[in-house]
Order: structure tokens, then C-alpha cells, then sequence
């Protein structure tokens, strides 16, 4: 990227034109934002297995670096679900300290893929892909919840779903009360929207069931010690032999960050009246607030698309916005480290509960299994991936899922038809002319690439009673090496046949191709590569009357 470009990932005044005329409104969405993430950053921190602490710290140092430094105006970043579905298993793999190590890493690789000019291919994901990793995602979040939902100690393993199995075996020494806070925050956060939809309805319901469970003296697991203040910034202890170990974990996460963070951004375009994100600058803002939650033990992060939403439907116009939410966090934090303290994990545990049923779009989803079979499969395939396996790889099976079947059907668009020759409409007496002198024309539309060059050798070449065969290759779109070689066996099969090949109208960058892969070497004569589709006519009824010139006077 040259130095204008790198230039253009870092803040500038642009950022904040017009703040003049929508501070007010901005301030007023950071607070509303705030008031949403906080229960938010806290479940996310707990159900990551790093602490409520952690949660927080991330909300406010990734919401305000993200915010000043990322490409959309309206973006809030921070703690997200999707996220917490990755770091689960990194957790547990390579414990606390090395989960900073590993946003370091994912920090390092984002900026690097926005210096790079990454940001621009977030679009290639299928929709499909998007709802099945998507639904995915939220059936993991669910499944998370039931240990702290039963009131259970978490069971061991790996795989959420088996555990989730093993919690709900256990839930005999539970009792009701965990299950009954969960029903008591789900019933306020479903409610309480439908009465006024200006409250913060998570907010509400942790609170009511905090404190119901003061009130009643329940014996409930708490959040725990809530530190009142930021922890001082520290460099993560990285280690250079451990750094091969760690490193598939931060391309998870760093891949993850950015697919995220893209289509959170490309949401808000849609819902904003603003400029649009710049996905470059996006993929470093998100880099670099990894890099600066790593030094304060926070959770790797991402664009929070439900955060978002609330920002921009808040009144946020501007960057003032996130990075107020941050402050105001920062804020809460200061005054009220006690009272989270006594928050129980199973209020917490409600919240995520329902934000996972909300993440999925049932009338999205019934749509698009009943468009296609094709976008069926891709849902319901990288949905299940996203549970067996992990989120990386549910989107590279749906991305190569999405690939084969886009090429088999441009494979399918293919065609190789016996064609109307002449410059203009031909009539029927020239094309009973031709077929007594033994011509055939084939026009070669749409793609010759590996996915269709099978099928073409398999009709072209049963070709009969056929002296001169021309391939028009004017219309032919796409042209690989596959389907170049595919050519030349073709050409050398018609020609050991004894039927002269001619090629027409190729384009010069199929004509270099052809080429470099020796199909024009396998010609039988330099002068059958024919610019025209009316030369090669003529060139093919010369070669007509040289060969029953030549039949005759073997007659003779």
C-alpha cells in the first residue's frame, strides 16, 4: 500500500464533520449504548471463562479505540457473542494469559489485512453462509448458557453441546432457583420492549433479578470481585516459542474480527444516513483495538452489530458516539463495582439466552430454505459446522460449498452449439452448401475452465462425417489453462481423425493462453488460427476442394 493509502487508515478531521449540529445527539446515543452493553460486556466476559473484568475492559478500551480509529462513523465494538463461541476452547487450551497473546497476534494481523487492501472482500460471503454461521453461532451461545441457567457447576469437555447434555444431567442438585431467575429475566426482556420500547430492557431485568435475589437471600452464583478501576497497562508475556502454538488461534480470531466487524459496518450503512465504511481502515481500527485491549487483559473484539443498531437508532451520527459509550462504561465501573459483584451468573445467563434466539432471523432463514436447494444446503452445512466444529471453519466449508456449486453452474451456463456461420443470418441454401462440403461450425459461449472442459471433449468430440471443423471463439468469456489444454487434446484428437481444426475470432488474451499452453503448436498448419468467422469459411471450402481434388485423381 503506498504511503497515501496507509495515510488514509489513520483519523482525520473528516471524521468529524458536522459535529457541530449532532453532538447533542451523539452524546445522548453513547449514553443509550452504554446503558445496552453494560449487562452485555458482562455476560460476555464470564461466558468467554476470563471474568466480568474482562468484559468491561474490553467494552471501554475496544469501543474507544475502535471508535476513533475504525472505518465506520457509527460502529460500536467491543465483547460479542461470536467471539466468546471462539475464545471458549482457546481458553481452555492455552489458558488466560495466553488468550492476551492471542488478541496481540489477531490485533497484529487485522492491521496487517487493512494495510494490505483485505477489507474490500468481505462481499464474496453468500448470504446463505452469513445465516447458517449466524444461526450457528447462536445455538453455541444458548448452549453455553445452560450450566449457569441449571444452576450447575460447568461439566469438562470441549464440545458445548455435549457439555450442555452432561449440565442438564446434573440439574438435580440445581434446584429451581437459577432456572427461575433465567425465566424472570427472559420474561422482562420480552415484555418490557412491548410496553416502552425506550427502555433498556437486559438492563432492567438484571437488575430486578439482582435484586430479588438480595431481597430473598438466594443462594445463586455471583459475578464476583469487580475491580473499581482499569488495570494498569501492562505488555502481554509473549514468548517467542510459543508464538507457532498460538497462531492458528489468532487467524481464528483475527478472521473472525473482521468478518464480523465487516458485516456489522455494511449493516450500519444500511441503516445510517452517513457515509459508508471504509473496510480497509475498519480491519485496522479493529486491529488496533485488539492490540490495546491485549495490554489491559481484556477479550479479543469485534463490531457489535446489536450495539450498533441501538447507536444509530439512538441518534449517532458521528464517532462521538462509541467512544462516549466507553467513557460512560469507564464511568459505571468507577461508582458501582459492588453492586455488579452481587449480579447472579444465571440473570446473566438470561440475557444471553435471549440475545442468542434474537441473533436468528426465522423469516430470513424459512426464505432461504425454500429459495433453492443449493442455498439450503449452504445453511443448514455452515450452521452445522459452526456447532461440530468451530466459526473458521463453518465459513471456509460454506465460502468452498458456495465456490463449488457457482461453478458448476456457470459449468452448466456453458455451451458448444453448431452455429449460424456467416456475419449475418445465414440462409438455409449456405448451410446445406456447408453440410455437403463437410463443414461444421461450433460457437463456444460462456466459460472453458476446468469445470466445464470434461464435458466439452465429450460432445466435441463425436463429431462424424466432418471434413473441417471451426470453433468460434469470440463469445467465449472465460478461458483457463484447464480448458486451453482441454483444446489442444481435442485439436490433436480431430486430427488424428484426419478433420483439419480451425480456430476463429479468439480474443488476444485467450490467443496468449493458447499459446503458452501449445494449442497453436498443435495445429496442423500456423494459418488455421483465423481472426474472422467469414476467413475461416473460405479457408475451410479451400481445403473442401483440395481434398476432393485430391480423392479424384486417386480415382484415377
Amino acid at each position: 500500500m503506498t504511503a497515501r493509502g496507509l495515510r488514509a487508515l489513520l483519523p482525520a478531521a473528516r471524521d468529524y464533520v458536522g459535529l457541530r449540529g449532532t453532538w447533542c445527539g451523539d452524546l445522548l446515543a453513547g449514553v443509550t449504548v452504554a446503558v445496552v452493553a453494560l449487562p452485555l460486556a458482562l455476560a460476555f466476559g464470564v461466558a468467554s471463562g476470563l471474568g466480568a473484568e474482562a468484559g468491561l475492559v474490553t467494552a471501554i478500551v475496544a469501543g474507544v479505540v475502535a471508535g476513533a480509529f475504525g472505518g465506520s462513523h457509527v460502529q460500536v465494538s467491543g465483547p460479542t457473542g461470536a467471539m466468546t463461541v471462539v475464545l471458549v476452547p482457546v481458553v481452555a487450551s492455552v489458558g488466560p494469559d495466553g488468550v492476551l497473546v492471542v488478541a496481540l497476534l489477531a490485533g497484529l494481523l487485522l492491521v496487517a489485512a487493512g494495510a494490505a487492501g483485505l477489507g474490500r472482500y468481505a462481499g464474496i460471503l453468500p448470504w446463505p453462509v452469513v445465516e447458517g454461521f449466524t444461526a450457528g453461532i447462536a445455538l453455541l451461545i444458548f448452549l453455553q448458557q445452560v450450566p449457569a441457567a441449571l444452576g450447575v457447576a460447568k461439566p469438562e469437555g470441549e464440545n458445548t453441546a455435549a457439555v450442555a447434555a452432561r449440565a442438564a444431567a446434573d440439574w438435580a442438585a440445581g434446584g429451581w432457583t437459577a432456572p427461575a431467575l433465567v425465566a424472570l429475566v427472559a420474561a422482562v426482556m420480552v415484555v418490557l420492549p412491548r410496553a416502552h420500547r425506550g427502555l433498556p430492557a437486559s438492563l432492567v431485568a438484571v437488575a430486578a433479578a439482582t435484586a430479588l435475589a438480595e431481597a430473598a437471600g438466594l443462594d445463586v452464583a455471583r459475578i464476583g470481585s469487580v475491580p473499581a478501576s482499569l488495570p494498569v497497562p501492562a505488555v502481554p508475556d509473549l514468548a517467542l516459542a510459543d508464538v507457532p502454538g498460538l497462531l492458528s488461534a489468532a487467524l481464528a480470531v483475527a478472521a473472525l474480527g473482521g468478518i464480523e466487524s465487516l458485516l456489522s459496518a455494511k449493516v450500519a450503512d444500511g441503516m445510517a444516513d452517513g457515509e459508508p465504511h471504509e473496510p480497509d481502515r475498519e480491519l485496522a481500527g479493529q486491529g488496533l483495538a485488539n492490540v490495546a485491549v491485549s495490554f489491559v487483559g481484556g477479550m479479543p473484539a469485534t463490531g457489535a452489530i446489536a450495539r450498533t443498531a441501538v447507536n444509530v437508532r439512538a441518534g449517532a451520527r458521528t464517532r462521538v458516539a462509541a467512544i462516549t459509550h466507553g467513557a460512560v462504561l469507564l464511568l459505571v465501573v468507577l461508582a458501582l463495582a459492588p453492586a455488579l459483584e452481587r449480579v447472579p451468573l444465571a440473570a446473566l445467563a438470561g440475557v444471553l439466552m435471549v440475545t442468542a434466539v434474537r441473533m436468528v432471523e426465522f423469516g430470513t432463514v424459512r426464505r432461504i430454505l425454500r429459495s433453492t436447494r443449493s442455498d439450503a444446503l449452504l445453511l443448514v452445512t455452515t450452521a452445522a459446522a459452526t456447532v461440530v466444529f468451530d466459526l473458521v471453519t463453518a465459513v471456509g466449508v460454506g465460502v468452498a460449498i458456495a465456490s463449488l456449486l457457482a461453478l458448476r453452474a456457470v459449468a452448466d451456463s456453458t455451451t458448444f452449439e453448431r452455429d449460424a456461420v456467416g456475419p449475418v443470418d445465414v440462409d438455409a441454401t449456405l448451410e446445406h452448401a456447408l453440410l455437403q462440403e463437410h463443414i461444421v461450425v461450433y460457437r463456444l459461449d460462456g466459460a472453458l475452465f476446468f469445470g466445464a472442459a470434461q464435458r466439452f471433449l465429450l460432445e466435441l468430440t463425436e463429431v462424424t462425417d466432418v471434413e473441417v471443423v471451426i470453433l468460434r471463439l469470440g463469445r467465449l468469456r472465460v478461458l483457463d489453462s484447464t480448458g486451453a489444454q482441454a483444446l489442444g487434446d481435442l485439436v490433436e484428437h480431430l486430427q488424428d481423425r484426419g478433420v483439419t481444426v480451425l480456430l476463429a475470432s479468439a480474443r488476444p488474451e485467450h490467443r496468449r493462453l493458447l499459446e503458452r499452453v501449445g494449442v497453436l503448436d498443435a495445429l496442423a498448419h500456423e494459418h488455421h488460427l483465423l481472426p474472422t468467422i467469414d476467413e475461416a469459411l473460405l479457408h475451410a471450402r479451400r481445403h473442401h476442394v483440395r481434398n476432393r481434388a485430391a480423392a479424384a485423381a486417386l480415382a484415377v
